[in-house]
């Protein structure tokens, strides 16, 4: 049951931020992603062992506290977090039912069997990240959808009967906190060259 409930508290932290939510609170739904990861690691098994353990911690200290940390970071000092996740228009939106209802095809009878409902949450998951991809140029819209897709993956990892083994949680992670930290580089990079953009044109005038 607690199991179920993470994952749908997982898709939830997909969903409202998709429909609702402006680029400047994606980290929070991010880290409801990760706590909710971090349980289903935690629990997956009838016994804590310590591989489940590190797993679990990893998940909530990368996950959890340190990538949104830095992604709020990079959205403080950003013009764009006051702009939707995807374009509030009523196209994007049954793009995005439609992707959704797609995606838990795949796991025919979610209601019924939690693995069912993992393999629908982590591939709705995949599917807003490509919409959110292909409907929202926005740099840090590009980086949260990557996120999004990269925690789709550990999701999808709780479906294997034997854990990947802790060199490639590691491995996974140093991904992870690299891809949030290339692309804030590259999200400030970008900024400041549209500041200068402006500038420059005026001194040749």
């Amino acid at each position: 049951m607690s199991h179920s409930l993470a994952l749908i508290a997982c898709l939830i932290a997909t969903l409202i931020p998709v429909f609702f939510g402006k680029l400047s609170v994606t980290p929070s739904w991010l880290g409801l992603q990760a706590l909710a990861l971090g349980w289903i690691t935690l629990t997956q098994h009838a016994e804590l062992t310590p591989h489940t353990l590190a797993a679990g911690l990893e998940v909530l200290l990368v996950r959890a506290w340190l990538v949104p940390h830095l992604l709020r970071r990079t959205l403080a000092r950003s013009q764009a977090g006051a702009l939707d996740v995807m374009p509030s228009n009523l196209f994007a939106w049954g793009a995005a039912v439609a992707l959704i209802i797609l995606a838990f095809q795949f796991g025919d009878g979610a209601r019924a069997d939690t693995r069912a409902l993992t393999l629908g949450v982590a591939a709705a998951t995949v599917m807003v990240a490509f919409l959110i991809l292909a409907t929202n140029h926005e740099p840090v819209a590009q980086l949260v959808a990557l996120l999004f897709m990269e925690n789709a993956l550990a999701l999808f990892e709780s479906l294997m009967p034997q854990a990947w083994p802790l060199p490639v949680h590691m491995a996974i992670s140093g991904v992870y906190i690299g891809t949030v930290a290339l692309g804030s580089w590259l999200i400030r990079g970008h900024e400041t060259i549209g500041v200068l953009a402006p500038l420059s044109k005026q001194d040749v005038r």
